[in-house]
């Protein structure tokens, strides 16, 4: 069985963002994969100073004391991560870089993950707006060695709701056997 963590970047909950991300949990085979949900409007991460103190320890300690002790935890056994964010000004959530910028600690090398997906949503619909995540997370792919799980690309969803009925949903909840590592 693959453990999936998704997080979710969006900071608005019931948001558009949720609402691909309930698209994706639809589309996975719960008899093959776990999935395990991370909200940024649920817990509060800091953001990384670059003091490099969990360089200086065995145990990869951050001076931060907040809510990424626990994303650490539920990321370190997932075989498959998910980002999902709306795009804000031709990049992820403020919240979401938060937890992406504290992955710079060398805890992440203990992980198991195999396999990055992303998610997103944006209120514009010019094809440029997701350019800059596109480049973003196919470095992190090359960088670790990860396989490729797919891009959504959700253009055009502003206002809560605005995502009901788009392409975007059925492709997700129809990808059953997408998402695994089998």
């Amino acid at each position: 069985m693959s453990k999936i963590v998704v997080l979710s970047g969006s900071p608005r909950r019931g948001g558009n963002t949720e609402m691909l991300v309930q698209a994706f949990i639809d589309g996975i085979d719960k008899q093959k994969n776990s999935v395990d949900v991370i909200s940024v409007a649920d817990v509060k991460v800091n953001g990384c100073t670059g003091c490099n103190a969990c360089y200086g320890n065995d145990s990869h300690e951050c001076v931060h004391k907040d809510g990424m002790q626990d994303i650490y935890g539920k990321l370190s056994d997932a075989e498959i991560i998910v980002i999902a964010t709306p795009i804000y000004f031709y990049g992820i959530s403020a919240q979401l870089k938060c937890i992406v910028d504290r992955l710079h600690n060398p805890v992440r090398n203990t992980f198991k993950v195999k396999k990055l997906v992303l998610l997103m949503v944006c209120a514009d619909t010019v094809p440029a707006v997701f350019d800059s995540t596109t480049a973003m997370y196919r470095s992190v792919l090359s960088y670790f060695s990860l396989q490729d799980g797919g891009i959504i690309k959700t253009a055009g969803v502003k206002d809560k709701g605005d995502i009901a009925g788009h392409p975007a949903l059925k492709h997700l909840r129809a990808n059953r056997t997408r998402f695994s590592l089998a």
